[in-house]
C-alpha cells in the first residue's frame, strides 16, 4: 500500500460568498468554462502529475460532489491499489462525531486513512482553485531543498495582499516570516493554499495543534506559523502559470470569461488534459439567424439568437430573438426570445422569461456588479433584474 506522495483535497466548505449559486450544493461542484466542474483542475492536475491516491474531504452538501466524482473513472484515477476516496466527516468508535473545524482538523481527522498508505510526502489541496501546475515539479523542490514544507507562491498586486496569507523569505530563499491575511502587508509573496509536507512531520504538528485549545485548526494561522517557531524548514514553490482562487461572484465571473483567452490558460494542451465527467448530449445546434461571436457552446445547446463574449453550459437554450452578453450560463437555461442578458450568471436549470432583463453593461456607478440567478430560478416575462442583484429559488423561500 505505500506511496511516495498522496494528496488531500479539501472540498467541504460551503463557499458562502457564492451565494444563490451554492445554496444547495458544494462548491467544487459549480460548473465552470463551459464543459468542466471546478474541482475538474486539481483532480486532473493529479492524475497528469502521477499522484494516484487522492482523498477528497467533503462535508457541505456532499451529495451531487460525491454523485459526480463516483470512483474516480473521468480523470483515470478508478485504481485497485490507488484512486479517489471520499472523505466526510465520521463518528470514531467511543468518540463523538463532528464537522471538520478547520484546514488542519480536516486532515486530523483522516491521519488513519494517510497512514494506510505510508507515504513520505502529503500534499494539501483545495478544491475551488482554477489552474494547471505539475506538483512533480513542486515535489522535486521539496526533496532538493530538503523542506518540511513547501508552499506553492505567487506574486499579487500589493493592495490585494491583505486578501492572502503572506511570506518574506531570508537570504537563502527560505520562508521566514508568514502571517494569514495581514492588515498591512510587507509582501507580495502570497500563499495558493497549496502545500506540500514531509508527513511524519506534519503528523507530529497536527496531533500537537489539536491539543491546543487556543488554536483555530488551521493552516495558514495554526500550523505553517507553529512550524516556523519550531525551526523547521519552509520553500516557497514560485508559480507563474494561470491560477484563480473562484470563491466569490466576480471573480467566478473573471475567471469564466478568462476562459475566452486561449492565451491565460490553454485548455487545448494534449500533454496536460483536464478532464471531466461529461454528460451524454447531442452536438450543439445553431439557427440559421443566430449570432455568435467569441463564445464558448458546448454540447447539447440550441443557440438561435445572439451571443457574445459569453460561456454556455452543456444544454443551455437561446431563443430566436434573444440576447446574451458578457455571461455565464449554466446547465440548463433558458433564456427565452426576446430576453436580454448580460454581465450575468445563470445557474442550473433557470429560466429567463419571454421579455425579461437580467443585467446590465457596467456604468461607473457605486453598486454595479454582476447579476446572478440561482438555480431553478425563473425570472417571469417582462421582468428586470438589476445590475449586482441576487435571485434565489422562490420554492426555496429566498
Amino acid at each position: 500500500m505505500k506511496k511516495e506522495c498522496i494528496a488531500m483535497l479539501l472540498a467541504g466548505g460551503q463557499g458562502s460568498r457564492l451565494h444563490a449559486l451554492t445554496d444547495k450544493s458544494a462548491k467544487p461542484i459549480m460548473p465552470f468554462g463551459g464543459k468542466y466542474r471546478i474541482i475538474d483542475f486539481p483532480l486532473s492536475n493529479c492524475a497528469n502529475s502521477g499522484i494516484d491516491v487522492v482523498g477528497v474531504l467533503t462535508q457541505y452538501q456532499p451529495l451531487q460532489l460525491n454523485s459526480y466524482i463516483s470512483a474516480g473513472q473521468p480523470w483515470d484515477l478508478d485504481l485497485q491499489r490507488g484512486g479517489v476516496y471520499i472523505l466526510p466527516p465520521y463518528q470514531s468508535s467511543g468518540a463523538k462525531g463532528e464537522w471538520f473545524s478547520g484546514t488542519a482538523n480536516a486532515i486530523y481527522q483522516n491521519i488513519d486513512f494517510i497512514d494506510m498508505w505510508e507515504p513520505e510526502y502529503v500534499l494539501i489541496l483545495s478544491g475551488d482553485h482554477i489552474y494547471k501546475m505539475d506538483y512533480s515539479d513542486m515535489l522535486q523542490q521539496h526533496k532538493d531543498k530538503g523542506a518540511d514544507c513547501t508552499i506553492a507562491v505567487i506574486r499579487v498586486p500589493i493592495a490585494e495582499a491583505s486578501r492572502f496569507g503572506i511570506m518574506d523569505t531570508d537570504e537563502n530563499g527560505y520562508i521566514c516570516h508568514f502571517s494569514e491575511k495581514p492588515k498591512e502587508p510587507q509582501s507580495d509573496l502570497a500563499s495558493m493554499g497549496i502545500y506540500i509536507f514531509t508527513w511524519e512531520t506534519l503528523r507530529k504538528y497536527l496531533i500537537a495543534d489539536e491539543n491546543d485549545p487556543a488554536s483555530e485548526k488551521d493552516f495558514g494561522k495554526n500550523i505553517i506559523p507553529s512550524m516556523l517557531a519550531g525551526g523547521e524548514r519552509l520553500w516557497p514553490y514560485r508559480f507563474s502559470g494561470y491560477w484563480r482562487d473562484v470563491g466569490t461572484i466576480d471573480s467566478l465571473w473573471d475567471a469564466n470569461m478568462d476562459m475566452l483567452s486561449p492565451t491565460l490558460i490553454n485548455l487545448y494542451d494534449k500533454s496536460w488534459p483536464i478532464k471531466s465527467r461529461s454528460p451524454i448530449k447531442p452536438p450543439h445546434y445553431i439557427g440559421e439567424n443566430a449570432q455568435i461571436r467569441h463564445s464558448i457552446i458546448t454540447e447539447g445547446c440550441d443557440v438561435r439568437g445572439c451571443v457574445q463574449s459569453s460561456v454556455l453550459s452543456n444544454s443551455v437554450t437561446v431563443a430566436e430573438g434573444a440576447s446574451v452578453s458578457h455571461s455565464v450560463l449554466m446547465p440548463g437555461c433558458v433564456i427565452e426570445m426576446g430576453a436580454v442578458v448580460e454581465y450575468a450568471i445563470i445557474g442550473e436549470n433557470a429560466r429567463i422569461c419571454s421579455g425579461a432583463v437580467v443585467g446590465s453593461a457596467p456604468n461607473g456607478k457605486e453598486g454595479w456588479g454582476i447579476a446572478t440567478c440561482g438555480p431553478k430560478v425563473c425570472v417571469g416575462a417582462g421582468q428586470t433584474v438589476e445590475a449586482g442583484a441576487m435571485l434565489y429559488s422562490e420554492k426555496e423561500g429566498k
